[in-house]
């Protein structure tokens, strides 16, 4: 029965949501006025066979993780956040571990920048929202590897060009990040997990978390490798949200540039992806 409620309150709330709010292209004849199943599952970073098995009660027992990730695509407030957890049959997370609710004055913000890669990462760096032209840009991430730490110690990497100094710098800020949110979020179990996988499979991730640096990581100059229009030299921005410990990353060309035309390119190209 609740596994049926959930579903019934996935597809309720996801028909309010207009495309333009999160960002999406409004294109071709809708049904109806709210998301679609593929743009909530892109938008939450999850499959759109789960979404829909879920919406049909045939898939149980939704994680923390998945109900997490759909309330913040639906843009749910608070209370509204409580109950989707309330009928998954889960209990929402609480003091001490990793916040992962954005706020709807955050959330207002991502939706203006429709014209900029953004993405915003937990204390963890594990990655909770990401509009389509940051997808774009970088590429569509699952599972693990939604972990930006593990993805460059033990998964697929990035799209991001390094040298042999910027990858070691990079290494450092991360695991030190991961280090000091260790510290703040002291009862959260998947940190620990997460932190524990790195040490027993990464040489490199162990000798630096013994080692105790304290490098946090700042904005940068990078360079991104895009299978499509080619590489980008761009600005990279870290901005902190105060009071809910999110790291919003936000990409921009100087106006008037050759990388400037290519992300132009690259928006157009990314909302024919995800439209056709």
């Amino acid at each position: 029965m609740a596994t049926t409620e959930f579903g019934h309150t996935v597809r309720r709330w996801r028909d309010r949501v207009p495309p333009e709010a999160a960002g999406l292209p409004v294109g071709g004849q809708r049904r109806a006025a709210g998301l679609r199943r593929e743009e909530l599952a892109l938008l939450a970073g999850i499959s759109v066979d789960y979404v829909t098995r879920l919406e049909q009660g045939r898939a149980t027992n939704p994680s923390v993780q998945v109900v997490e990730a759909l309330g913040r695509a639906l843009r749910l407030s608070g209370a509204e956040r409580e109950h989707l957890f309330t009928v998954a049959g889960l209990v929402p997370p609480g003091q001490g571990t990793v916040p992962a609710y954005l706020t709807p004055s955050v959330q207002r913000m991502l939706d203006r920048l429709t014209g900029t890669p953004v993405a915003v990462f937990d204390a963890a760096w594990t990655l909770l929202l990401a509009n389509p032209l940051y997808v774009a840009l970088m590429g569509e991430w699952h599972g693990n590897d939604r972990n930006a730490v593990w993805r460059n110690f033990l998964g697929s990497g990035s799209r991001v060009r390094h040298t042999p100094r910027s990858r070691r710098a990079l290494e450092a800020a991360q695991v030190a990040g991961l280090r000091a949110s260790a510290s703040r979020y002291p009862a959260d179990q998947r940190l620990r997990r997460l932190v524990a996988e790195l040490r027993a499979n990464s040489g490199r991730f162990a000798e630096l978390w013994d080692s105790g640096g304290v490098d946090q990581p700042e904005g940068s100059c990078k360079t991104v490798d895009h299978p499509r229009v080619g590489a980008l030299t761009l600005d990279c921005d870290l901005l902190s949200v105060a009071g809910c410990d999110l790291r919003i990353m936000i990409y921009t060309a100087e106006p008037g540039t050759r990388d400037a035309e290519q992300l132009a390119l690259l928006a157009v190209l990314g909302t024919q992806t995800l439209v056709g």
